[in-house]
């Protein structure tokens, strides 16, 4: 079968489009107000703006898809939203109504749980907009929305759409989806949670096509995710890092799809639920499938495909699956259309489990989450887009910052301002008192960088499709003689990357320190650090940090000074005490990687924490330890008490995480002569092989102490927002 005969112009990428901000965005802390009483359907008035001037929209307002969604074609030049109009925050359906069938361009922030009335309504979103939740808040009950002929660009992001379940299962009175589309083009869907609704979750249907649908979760229904439903073989569809978990059918299927590129996904079926699968992905018709290391887990039926369509498979991991599992013919190269970057399959499941669905956060202008080989979820600052909070008699634009930050570029083959990245940093002003973004063009950097005391409000990111494109790596350990002869580096200067300064954020990106213990047996001292924060404010968003024995080292600036650090979206990769240090630090919705040692032993620690009295140490919530490393081999940590200071107050507690078979039955441990018992090491609400029940040693905070260790308070008075 030949390719459809339409004209398209391929990208190289998928990164983020530069754009020409309109000036309802480009003022400065312009606050527009709409004074429309609550359920008035009048249409949007024009903002009133102040005088323009240069100003940055946030990541999330500017983002753009990859896929197919990203492909320049049907006179739309990519998928990218609202990101032309005003960014307005609402709070009920006839607000959210207004603005989402408004003929002008706008970025909506869902602030809230807004209940359809009646139920089952889809509201007729028109072209040109982005629907966005703010932080987990945004819920739509009871109905969702409906994107007809010729709508085109659309972006649905970082919301929950739920519960217009009518009581019978294979619903069909109630049409009833959280997002249906017949003949729209150019629309990504992205990082929502999409379950128990009457009919189907997603419908694509009636020739709609340049659709990607991305880290979404989608669950407890009968029907997941539909596409088709015509004679023409039109639909091109990326399907990725989706997480599909007990529902019965259509995950997806693909009826005369001409372009299916499924990849990264997680279809999972749970034994002993009242759902059970009838197939997998399915391709119908005249469909041309590409599946690509996706991770099926007790599904029936997982790939199945009719005499009429290609499909190619590759790279799948296969896990308690049973029934067919079919392939055949040729189908395509995504590559001709678009660039990307594969995760491992076995990776798939705890990547997905912290990553897929809405974030607290969501602020790069790329798309995806915290896999090692995808492009970084940002963060989406809870609460009102950038923090206003619009009253509730109307919607409220979201005040923006005054000036645009300073952009520094590197390259290393000479197209940037600079070559290194530690050149970029040097240029930053003495005292600099705004945002400075040093921009990193993928390549492996071999370097050392310092980030002084002198130079706050720093961003370093990446600007490949992927946290791996971007590598700042060094070999330094604790050992390692200095080149001027004065003695060795010591744990703290071997590190890689050291951050300094407050109010540091780093993203989409790799730090590592590649030390080779095998090859230095005879050196003393083989911690060997990536990454160093001895500051506070510190956020790290979409960036893996990766070494053997220390390679995380989140400090403060002096015993008595404050240094917060949040991680989120992030891989942490080592073996020995690989995040250890004093400062208080969260590492939320991230994947802890156990490596094996130098000579293929396991063993190791995940925590070292030197806490100061009366202070939060080492939060680890929401996310996964794992790795290819032996069963029962690793303590999730133990005490350090640094220099032997015996009035430290240690402290680590991991919570609401998915702990595999390496971590031991008795997961905490002495160091030093010091008793983890004396100090603060706790669990609440684990899952996983590795997880175990509450005993003398295995502690677990109660219900009320959990409450006081939550993520919403650890960090204190700091809410940490990507800028």
């Amino acid at each position: 079968m030949s390719e459809h005969p339409r004209t398209v112009r391929h990208r190289g990428g998928t990164g983020a489009r530069a754009v020409a901000l309109p000036l309802a965005l480009a003022t400065a802390a312009a606050t527009l107000a709409y004074g429309a009483a609550p359920g008035t359907a009048a249409p949007a008035p024009a903002p009133v703006v102040a005088a323009p001037v240069a100003a940055a929209a946030p990541a999330w307002a500017t983002a753009s898809a990859d896929g197919f969604a990203s492909v320049d074609a049907l006179g739309q030049n990519g998928t990218y939203g609202g990101r032309d109009g005003a960014i307005v925050t609402v709070r009920t359906q006839a607000e959210l109504e207004r603005y989402a069938t408004a003929a002008e361009p706008y970025v909506i922030v869902v602030a809230g749980t807004i209940t359809m009335n009646p139920v089952g309504k889809e509201i007729k979103v028109a072209s040109d907009k982005t629907i966005v939740g703010s932080g987990t808040s945004g819920h739509i009950v009871g109905g969702g929305f409906f994107l007809g002929q010729g709508v085109h660009n659309v972006i649905i992001r970082n919301l929950t759409i739920r519960d217009a379940y009518q009581g019978v299962w294979n619903d069909k009175d109630h049409d009833f989806d959280a997002v249906q589309m017949d003949g729209a083009h150019h629309v990504w869907i992205d990082h929502n949670d999409l379950r128990n609704m009457a009919d189907g979750l997603i419908d694509v249907r009636k020739d709609s096509t340049y659709v990607t649908v991305s880290w979404n979760r989608m669950s407890h229904n009968n029907k997941a995710f539909g596409i088709g439903w015509t004679e023409n073989v039109l639909t091109d569809i990326t399907i990725h890092h989706n997480w599909i978990r007990e529902t019965e059918q259509r995950n997806p299927s693909t009826d005369n799809c001409a372009h299916a590129h499924l990849y990264n996904n997680f279809l999972e079926d749970t034994p002993g639920t009242d759902i059970t699968s009838s197939y997998g992905n399915y391709a119908r018709g005249g469909t041309r499938m590409v599946l690509e290391n996706s991770y099926f887990q007790g599904f029936r039926n997982p790939v199945t495909k009719d005499a009429t369509a290609t499909l190619v498979q590759r790279g799948s991991v296969f896990s308690g699956t049973s029934g067919r599992n079919e392939s055949g013919g040729t189908a395509f190269d995504p590559r001709t259309y678009y660039a990307y970057t594969l995760d491992r399959a076995a990776d798939v499941p705890a990547l997905l489990k912290s990553g897929a669905g809405p974030r607290g956060s969501l602020g790069t202008t790329t798309a995806s989450g915290p896999a090692t080989g995808t492009t970084a979820s940002g963060t989406i600052a809870s609460g009102a887009a950038t923090g206003t909070a619009a009253p509730a008699t109307g919607a409220t634009a979201a005040a923006l910052p005054a000036a645009a930050a300073t952009t520094l570029t590197v390259a290393r083959d000479g197209t940037g301002q600079y070559r290194t990245v530690q050149a970029a940093v040097d240029a930053v002003p003495v005292n600099n008192p705004s945002r400075v973004l040093i921009s990193v063009k993928p390549g492996t950097y071999r370097e050392t960088v310092k980030v002084p005391s002198n130079k706050p409000h720093v961003t370093v990111q990446g600007t490949g499709g992927s946290r791996k494109d971007t590598v700042i790596v060094f070999n330094n350990a604790a050992g390692t003689p200095k080149p001027d002869g004065s003695g060795t580096y010591g744990t703290s200067g071997s590190a890689t990357f050291t951050v300094q300064a407050d109010d540091f954020q780093a993203r989409n990106l790799t730090i590592s320190n590649d030390f080779d213990e095998r090859a230095n047996q005879s050196l003393a001292g083989h911690q060997a650090v990536a990454l160093r924060t001895a500051a506070d404010k510190v956020l790290l968003d979409g960036v893996i940090v990766e070494g053997d024995q220390d390679t995380l080292l989140l400090d403060t600036a002096a015993k008595e000074r404050l240094g917060r650090v949040k991680v989120t979206n992030s891989y942490v990769v080592g073996n020995v005490d690989f995040i250890f240090g004093r400062a208080t630090a969260l590492i939320d919705r991230s994947v802890i990687t156990l490596k094996k040692r130098w000579d293929g032993s396991s063993g190791g620690y995940v925590t070292a924490p030197s806490t100061a009295a009366g202070r939060n140490g080492i939060l680890i919530a929401n996310s996964t330890v794992n790795g290819d490393v032996s069963d029962r081999t690793f303590h999730l940590g133990r005490p350090w008490h640094a220099g032997g200071d015996a009035s430290l107050d240690p402290q680590t507690t991991v919570r609401d995480t998915y702990l595999s078979a390496a971590v031991r039955t008795t997961p905490w441990t002495d160091m030093s002569g010091f008793s983890w018992k004396d100090d603060r090491f706790a669990e609440y609400r684990n899952t996983g092989p590795g997880a175990g029940s509450a005993s003398s040693d295995r502690p677990h905070l109660t219900d009320a102490r959990a409450t006081a260790q939550a993520v919403d308070t650890w960090l204190g008075d700091w809410t940490p927002t990507a800028s």
